[in-house]
């Protein structure tokens, strides 16, 4: 692939996982990951001090696949989705098969009621590798502008 096509594979990526989201496809998220991925959620602070410890943390494919079980079958919560706005894709850094990639976002939540306002704005902090010539997230940080979230993290930002 040369750099234009990498470029293209990394934008529908990132993309596609927002639309996975954003239209209820939870079941599919997943599969945007390696299977020896890490997906956290963060605020900056403690990421820009290198704390790990965050809003929600998963190592493992299986633990996302957990996550949207429990999500479907086990968690109570006021019924809501989301809609991603997501900026322009910067490629940051690439090392061997792997890309650093840094996308801001902000995320609306619309409530059963029709209510809706930003729920999370920040930047997604990537590492991305292809697997038989596809991308996907080896790490995704997602790194939230506010320490203070308003309700609990249900549906994946």
């Amino acid at each position: 692939m040369d750099e234009e096509e990498i470029r293209r594979s990394i934008e529908a990526l990132i993309h596609d996982y927002a639309h996975a989201i954003d239209d209820d496809r939870l079941e599919e998220w997943p599969d945007f990951f390696t299977e020896d991925c890490v997906y956290r959620v963060i605020p900056r602070e403690s990421h820009e001090q290198g704390l790990p410890v965050g809003f929600m943390v998963c190592a493992g494919r299986g633990m996302l696949q957990d996550r949207i079980h429990a999500l479907r079958t086990a968690n109570i919560y006021e019924p809501h989705r989301y809609r991603h706005l997501v900026s322009a894709v910067r490629i940051r850094g690439r090392s061997g098969g792997l890309h650093r990639v840094e996308t801001g976002f902000a995320v609306i939540r619309v409530m059963q009621n029709g209510e809706s306002g930003v729920f999370l704005s920040g930047k997604y902090v990537d590492e991305i590798v292809f697997r038989a010539g596809s991308p996907r997230f080896r790490q995704r940080i997602v790194v939230c502008d506010s320490d203070r979230i308003d309700t609990l993290i249900v549906i994946p930002p």
